[in-house]
């Protein structure tokens, strides 16, 4: 078969897919499912959404303040109590000084926003959801969701409460190559799920040069929960819940070490997660020793694998019969390419999170997942969630 032809039977066969369901190719190559379908564009937008930031403290923050203006969402104040790191954010993007403000409370009744974004440390995740509930004000916070069940029960009282949205935000949530990877394995193209390995993490958030705001709670066991355990480990947990069709695991066994305690003292830096399913299991590495930065995941199944090496390099094996295969996944559509185009659609009413990567209900086994794995890495025990001792 020539290059040219193969190239026009992929085209085809993902064309043939938004119509009804994926066709393999008779070649044996079977074809790729296309990213999440938009619902429409941000040109269709009729008024942005009236967006608050909470919070200057994580280093994330500069995805929101950074962001090209589509259109969908509007920044309307900021609430940061430290007056030096708000006027440097200030001065490096531009926003007028009126916008800030020295509480979220102070912020919501200034500016009166839809929703807000979170960016303080992981443990005033909760206060913060607890004052926009009172305003009925939707909430997106950075990953995880809370540092503990406790904590992440109480926030979704205050959600349900109030009625309003309650999401979390996740890099690896925007990649294209994890909805083309959950789209294989929904169609069924490399059999039933038998083991997940999520790899995430860089050389340590000091050898990075975080900034010393987030470094500073980031490595406290109070305000992040933990170390790489908590930094890193909620991508596994998210992915894998959500590939594992919102399944929560049997048992979360869990190993940390403080492989460079000169400079992280009172928290992990190396993690490794196990979770067991009645036909599966799931491995988390989590790390602040890499190499080098890294968000990569494999999938087995019982017929097939897929590799996600990054946001689109994919390597995928489907059959014994056939070579791997190098595929670059296709963009995913708006607004699920964006965390706040998604929020935007959300909030307004444009698309539903129905158990996806960013819903409180998968988020809610992550939390429970993390507090499972810290207990068992402080135990020395496996710890079992389906009521076994």
């Amino acid at each position: 078969m020539s290059s040219s032809l193969s190239a026009s039977l992929v085209s085809v066969c993902f064309l043939a897919f938004f119509a009804t369901s994926i066709v393999r190719a008779q070649s044996n190559v079977r074809d790729l499912a296309p990213a999440t379908q938009g619902v429409d564009g941000p040109e269709s937008v009729a008024e942005p959404l009236r967006v608050g930031v909470a919070g200057l403290v994580h280093g994330h923050v500069g995805w929101i303040l950074g962001r090209e203006d589509r259109g969908d969402i509007e920044i309307v104040g900021i609430a940061e109590p430290n007056r030096e790191l708000a006027q440097r954010y200030a001065d490096r993007y531009g926003f007028s000084p009126d916008l800030f403000h020295d509480s979220v409370e102070e912020m919501i009744e200034a500016a009166d926003p839809e929703a807000l974004t979170v960016f303080t440390s992981i443990y005033d995740h909760l206060s913060v959801t607890e004052v926009a509930a009172r305003h009925g004000v939707h909430v997106m916070v950075e990953k995880p969701l809370a540092i503990s069940n406790d904590h992440a029960r109480r926030m979704k009282a205050a959600a349900d409460s109030a009625g309003i949205h309650l999401l979390t935000n996740y890099e690896t949530t925007w990649y294209p190559s994890v909805h083309q990877t959950q789209a294989m394995v929904g169609e069924g193209a490399v059999g039933p799920l038998r083991k997940i390995v999520v790899r995430d993490g860089h050389e340590g958030p000091k050898e990075i040069g975080v900034g010393d705001e987030f470094l500073e709670w980031l490595t406290d066991p109070v305000q992040n929960g933990g170390g790489a355990l908590i930094d890193f480990g909620c991508y596994g947990a998210n992915l894998i819940t959500w590939l594992m069709g919102g399944q929560r695991p049997t048992s979360v066994s869990a190993v940390t070490q403080t492989i460079k305690p000169d400079i992280y003292e009172d928290v992990d830096d190396e993690a490794t997660i196990v979770l067991t399913y009645p036909e599966a299991q799931g491995i988390i590495q989590a790390s602040w020793n890499w190499p080098f930065s890294r968000k990569d995941m494999s999938v087995y199944g019982r017929t097939g694998y897929i590799h996600a090496d990054n946001d689109v390099d994919m390597r995928v094996r489907l059959d014994d019969g056939e070579p791997m295969r190098q595929v670059e996944a296709e963009r995913t559509a708006y607004p699920f390419d964006d965390p706040f185009s998604y929020l935007a659609a959300v909030v307004q009413g444009r698309t539903v999170p129905a158990d996806d990567l960013s819903s409180l209900e998968t988020n809610m086994i992550v939390v429970e997942i993390l507090d499972a794995a810290r207990r068992s890495a402080e135990s020395g025990e496996t710890i079992y969630l389906d009521g076994r001792e």
